[in-house]
């Protein structure tokens, strides 16, 4: 369904209109001292005609502050605030005037209401490449955002070209052991293993491999396999790529996402400055943070272009998801069909609530609008004999109005919900 993906303002200012709440303006001069009044000559009424009603500062350095009308002078157009602005509020400066019953915080939250009343029915779209195949791997960790999956693809082709293979003994690094391991590796015959002492010290580069001169230059992004026997945070690690031996000075300064300990790690990672990466010579792995002793292996450095990807459905028949540890399962079928390839995920996450004006709802606009204007006049119908604006009337046309777009919402085929 297309969206308009309007802003929490736009969204309220739209509620604000349709309840016949709402007077958007700006100030015709300067406010009055201490921010005690604000002065708007298209303002009209009588003496007091606006006293309890609400206004919004939506533009200047009070942007957001929230008050009450106190007093309202017609002859000069000053609406006296209580409680005051922490200061002066300046000409031309824009503003809400909401009718008493209607108050801007009250309206937020209705919103918000409507957002979690989509839950179940309504997701942002979400995709996903921190998973990898092995052709051998049957159970994946979904990622945590999603609460939907509805497809699941494979990278068929990409350009790449090869970094390091990291299948042979780097050169290691003070208090470092460098070696081949043959027998723990995502591609063989082996992977570049580095045993770091305890004693490193941090901005150690524990281990570099020069490599033939090599142009990088046309490709966005670094792919490669990694494990630790240590836990680490994003950027405990750095892989480098450098234009001088022993990545002494790197062009490229990578940081390595979070990695759980004991477990191989596909890690995908931007270039930074690709335009620059036309003669690269060594490459190198750095220590930022001590985390202690630990062993890293280091397999398949490659360099890929995003704009290249071939992608494959994976039929649907040939995965499934386990709700309860949320993990994503390949039959045999898929583990041969995807094998030593990038896997995509595509699902949804929940809608993020609107905690700002600048927030922008994933949600049918149009269903948070007739939602919130029925429950607002819902809240504020009194019964027949003190309802002589039919606010109860207009409540049902307008929540009938929210569940007709609620019909027109369907969700993706081959949808599991975690």
């Amino acid at each position: 369904m297309p969206l308009q993906a309007r802003t929490r303002k736009q969204l309220r200012v739209s509620i604000g209109y349709d309840l016949a709440a709402l007077y958007a303006s700006s100030l015709s001069s300067i406010g009055g001292a201490a921010g005690a009044s604000i002065v708007d000559n298209t303002l009209r009424g009588g003496d007091d005609d606006h006293k309890g009603d609400w206004v919004l500062l939506t533009s200047g350095d009070r942007n957001g502050d929230l008050s009450r009308v106190s007093a309202y002078t017609a002859s000069s157009y000053t609406v006296t605030v209580l409680p005051a602005f922490a200061t002066q509020i300046a000409s031309a400066v824009t503003y809400e005037l909401w009718d008493e019953p209607f108050s801007p915080t009250r309206i937020h939250d209705l919103v918000n209401q409507a957002l979690i009343e989509s839950t179940g029915l309504f997701y942002d779209p979400l995709q996903s490449v921190a998973l990898h195949g092995d052709g051998r791997q049957a159970r994946f960790d979904i990622p945590s955002a999603f609460v939907m999956l509805n497809r699941v693809e494979y990278r068929a082709k990409v350009e790449a070209k090869v970094i390091h293979l990291a299948t042979s003994a780097w050169t290691a690094g003070s208090n470092t052991t460098a070696s081949q391991d043959t027998k723990d590796y995502k591609r063989g015959p082996g992977s570049a293993k580095l045993v770091v002492a305890a004693a490193a010290a941090v901005g150690t580069v524990i281990g570099t491999k020069a490599i033939t001169s090599l142009n990088v230059s046309g490709y966005t992004h670094a792919e490669f396999w990694i494990k630790s026997t240590v836990a680490t945070a994003a950027g405990d690690l750095q892989l480098l790529l450098d234009d001088t031996a022993s990545a002494v000075s790197p062009i490229e300064t990578l940081s390595v996402p979070a990695l759980v300990a004991n477990v191989w790690t596909f890690v995908r990672v931007a270039l930074a400055t690709p335009a620059l990466d036309t003669a690269i010579i060594s490459v190198g792995l750095k220590y930022t943070v001590d985390i202690g002793a630990v062993t890293i292996w280091l397999n398949d450095i490659q360099a890929t272009h995003s704009d290249n990807e071939v992608w494959e459905r994976v039929h649907p028949f040939h995965w499934s998801v386990e709700k309860q540890a949320k993990d994503l399962i390949l039959d045999s079928t898929a583990r041969a069909e995807i094998g030593n390839r990038l896997i995509k995920l595509h699902g949804g996450q929940l809608p993020a609530l609107l905690t700002a004006d600048t927030g922008v709802t994933v949600v049918d606009d149009q269903f948070i609008i007739a939602r919130v204007v029925g429950l607002t006049l819902a809240a504020s119908a009194k019964g027949p004999s003190t309802d002589p604006d039919g606010m109860g009337s207009r409540a049902r046309t307008w929540l009938a109005m929210a569940e007709d777009r609620k019909k027109l919402w369907s969700l993706p085929a081959d949808t599991h919900l975690l």
